[in-house]
């Protein structure tokens, strides 16, 4: 599929009603879906420098939601997330907020923590690892679920710092 064809199929779909698009076809496969244009971009997946080339090509083509006016509360919300700490995932594993299941969550939002205090755990391969907090502050987000898998470096939770 060439990129005019791509750039044809997006234009279709964003004039219709159609809300989610799936295509596998030979080399490659395009996902498009419009319930949250911000969040869910196209995506091209296929094999060798063809599929790297319509990615790369794609994705300008969307448009993004800085495009529109933000809302003044939008614009003070990325304020405090600029002054915000995230806790990170050193590692990949299962993560776990509490210590036990019949034990509350070691931090919930709003709670208050130092630097160096536990606030979860990630198990990897039977081992059970400690993530503590990198800085002092109040808790604003908790961006992952009890026993949610998660990724090397994705924020676990958000602290103002004091």
């Amino acid at each position: 599929m060439k990129f005019a064809e791509i750039q044809e199929l997006i234009a279709q779909i964003d004039q219709s009603e159609i809300q989610k698009l799936e295509l596998d076809f030979e080399g490659g496969h395009i996902l498009i879906d419009k319930r949250d244009i911000a969040d869910q971009p196209v995506q091209v997946t296929g094999t060798g420098e063809e599929a790297a080339k319509q990615q790369e090509q794609a994705s300008p083509a969307l448009p993004t939601a800085s495009a529109k006016a933000v809302p003044e509360s939008a614009k003070q919300a990325t304020e405090v997330k600029a002054n915000t700490v995230q806790v990170k995932a050193p590692l990949v594993g299962i993560v776990y907020l509490q210590p036990s299941p019949d034990k509350p969550q070691y931090k919930k939002v709003g709670d208050h923590v130092q630097k160096g205090e536990v606030v979860c755990l990630i198990e990897a391969m039977k081992m059970m690892t400690e993530i503590k907090s990198t800085s002092s502050g109040t808790i604003t987000e908790i961006l992952v679920a009890n026993e949610e898998v998660v990724e090397y470096d994705q924020p676990l939770m958000t602290i103002i710092p004091d």
